[in-house]
């Protein structure tokens, strides 16, 4: 693969949060009663650019989806749904990842800045945080019972996250990632 040069912020940046009160049609959700910050505009109009730029896409696919701009835990967000969107997600989220990074691509053409942009197609990142989430309580279960290092499967920086997330909050276990991409993994051990 050829470097974009664009610096990656998959690495610990995919996580679960309530939206703010960016709407689609990008003002506020109290009517205007309360201005946004400079630094959430222009979040915003990083999501309404790679939106702009997902919906280009689609129209060339010639799929239907309605496209959601907003706000996330200080990150924009891009949220597709509609019905025959599996081929956006591809296999385990490959094909959703790759889209992620021409969204992003897209917005540091305009911006010349890289975005934290993070792309969701049919709430797909919403169900395998869960399937993530009983995998990371399956390997921590199994490192108590038997006292041993668990090797999980190799993962994307989004499932790693995920991953990471759940052990920590876990006591009595620890996780670090291994390895280089596309094969890099958890392993979860015992704490000290």
């Amino acid at each position: 693969m050829t470097d974009t040069s664009i610096p990656s912020a998959d690495a610990s940046l995919d996580e679960e949060t309530v939206p703010t009160a960016a709407t689609g049609e990008g003002e506020p959700a109290d009517g205007g009663k309360e201005k946004k910050s400079a630094g959430e505009g222009e979040l915003f109009a990083q999501s309404e650019i790679a939106a702009d730029y997902i919906e280009g896409l689609l129209d060339i696919l010639d799929y239907d989806g309605d496209i959601d701009e907003l706000v996330s835990g200080g990150r924009p967000v891009v949220e597709v749904v509609g019905g025959r969107l599996q081929n956006l997600v591809g296999q385990r989220g490959a094909t959703l990842e790759a889209l992620q990074e021409l969204a992003r691509l897209a917005v540091f053409r305009q911006t010349g800045s890289p975005s934290r942009l993070l792309l969701d197609v049919g709430g797909y990142r919403a169900t395998r945080r869960k399937e993530l989430a009983a995998v990371a309580k399956n390997a921590v279960e199994k490192v108590k019972e038997h006292g041993e290092p668990v090797r999980l499967e190799p993962m994307s920086a989004f499932e790693r996250k995920c991953v990471h997330d759940v052990v920590n909050a876990m006591s009595g276990v620890e996780s670090e990632s291994e390895g280089v991409e596309p094969t890099r993994r958890i392993v979860v051990r015992p704490a000290d």
